[in-house]
């Protein structure tokens, strides 16, 4: 009999006894997609982890972007200066976010291999975990560059850090060497054939930044992979991608399935919402009225974009349709005691008002939700691959196809198409699209517009375009050396 040694991922019941009776021998032989499924669900369901949730890996993506920040408003959200730092690129390797999203990737990189280790002759199972754990580098080198590399076969003791051309190497030679043994089918949960091609699409449309050399056509020849697969289209509404039930969405590559009961963990309505917005979607529980997003930004959209309603703005209201009035609102606000999301931010710190800047409504806080969101997670839809493909064609000098491509996101958008191109047009529109998907920083480094200063941010150092490794893992672990600047 074989133990059932691993842990079974929450975010779906699975039926762990499809092992009854199942020698090891049966496991490696086996094309039973059910076994294979039960054997990668602790993989997946640590990758669906914390990614949705305050002070890991999303946050440091979106609030050092410009974005979004977490104003202070007085002693709320003060949190020892660490979200002011963020935005204002002033952090430190001490901050509690950066050993949170280390600790994130590299607890998912560990599962794989334990399974790995586990199941070394199951291939279809290898090919798939080996391509879900370049996902996570992915993350890695964009966050920190110079990371250990850790596989099923390293030798204990303690890893060094590996450089960012290595990295780039692995992950590339890990994808590329089992993507034909993944399923040619719209999975969502899983990766498949056409998520290895994205990556490899994202990857290299940032090879520049990463090794030194550009890989333009290389990202625009992954990009049509997924693009000409016939596998997805895009949704007619742009927010059914973000909706409480957004299973069915034709778009969405690869999701994380979130649950509120078995898969918790994606808490944006307790992030961004104002307190008393708790009563517009009658919430299980009150919000923390952090996350807003930033003036200059959010007027960046035409108000004909459809995606101009991600953000929360105006008079705010209860379900029943009662005027929603924060009694404590600072005497100094000129809108009063009327919950009002005004897209002016007053001041980043000490003294923030309550209300003030747009919140995130790109995701559907169902009536009623609780403090974890039933939506899924979309981590690569085609929109993105789509404008990667648009950069990657006009970089190569192939305007025609960059415009044709980049026009089918503005006509979903409800926006008059582009008849010229600029790389700042491409800038914008990928702002645009994928605001709050954890992009904009990546976006910010690739079109040299990281270190400028914008609202309460003065220029930026050009070392921070890397995030610093955690001092906590440097304490652990002697090895690893600090990334420069820091």
């Amino acid at each position: 009999m074989l133990p059932l040694v691993f842990a079974v991922g929450a975010c779906q019941e699975l039926e762990q006894e499809v092992l009854d009776g199942v020698t090891s021998e049966d496991i490696a032989n086996s094309t039973n997609p059910n076994l294979i499924n039960v054997l990668k669900a602790s993989a997946y369901s640590r990758i669906v982890g914390s990614w949705g949730g305050h002070n890991s890996i999303w946050s440091i993506q979106e609030v050092s972007s410009d974005e979004m920040a977490i104003p202070q408003k007085g002693a709320d959200w003060e949190d020892g200066g660490q979200w002011i730092r963020m935005h204002r690129h002033t952090w430190n390797p001490q901050e509690e976010s950066f050993n949170n999203s280390w600790n994130y990737c590299y607890s998912a990189i560990g599962e794989i291999n334990n399974l790995l280790i586990q199941y070394p002759d199951v291939a279809a199972l290898n090919a798939e975990l080996k391509v879900l754990r370049a996902l996570v580098y992915l993350w890695l080198i964009d966050s920190f560059g110079n990371v250990p590399i850790i596989e099923e076969t390293s030798i204990g003791g303690n890893p060094t850090n590996n450089t960012r051309a290595e990295v780039f190497a692995f992950i590339e030679k890990s994808i590329k060497d089992n993507m034909d043994q993944l399923v040619k089918e719209d999975t969502k949960t899983t990766v498949n054939y056409y998520t290895a091609q994205a990556m490899l699409a994202k990857l290299y449309l940032n090879a520049g930044i990463y090794t030194g050399t550009p890989k333009w056509a290389e990202a625009e020849a992954a990009a049509d992979a997924v693009i000409n697969s016939g596998k997805y289209s895009l949704s007619s509404n742009f927010f059914a991608n973000f909706s409480e039930r957004n299973g069915g969405s034709t778009e969405n590559i690869l999701t994380l399935p979130y649950d509120q009961n078995n898969a918790g963990g994606f808490n944006l309505p307790q992030m961004t919402l104002h307190y008393l917005s708790q009563r517009t979607y009658n919430l299980q529980e009150q919000p923390w009225n952090g996350y807003a997003s930033l003036e200059e930004f959010y007027n960046k959209f035409d108000d004909k974009d459809v995606r101009k309603n991600s953000f929360l703005e105006g008079p705010q209201f209860a379900s029943d349709g009662t005027r929603l009035n924060d009694i404590s609102a600072e005497a100094t606000d000129p809108d009063g005691q009327p919950l009002t999301f005004t897209p002016q931010i007053n001041m980043l710190a000490p003294n923030a008002f309550r209300q003030a800047g747009v919140r995130v409504g790109k995701f559907e806080f169902a009536s009623g939700a609780a403090s974890s969101l039933n939506n899924d997670y979309p981590l690569i839809r085609l929109g993105d691959i789509i404008l990667i493909k648009a950069e990657a064609a006009f970089r190569q000098g192939k305007t025609a196809a960059a415009l044709t491509a980049i026009n089918q996101i503005r006509k979903r958008a409800n926006v008059s198409e582009y008849t010229t191109l600029t790389l700042d047009n491409i800038f914008d529109e990928r702002g645009f699209e994928m605001f709050a998907e954890a992009s904009r920083r990546t976006d910010l480094i690739r079109f040299g517009k990281w270190n400028l200063p914008w609202w309460e941010k003065q220029a930026s150092q050009p070392f921070r375009a890397l995030f610093p490794i955690p001092q906590n893992q440097i304490n652990a672990n002697p090895a690893l050396k600090q990334n420069p600047g820091y």
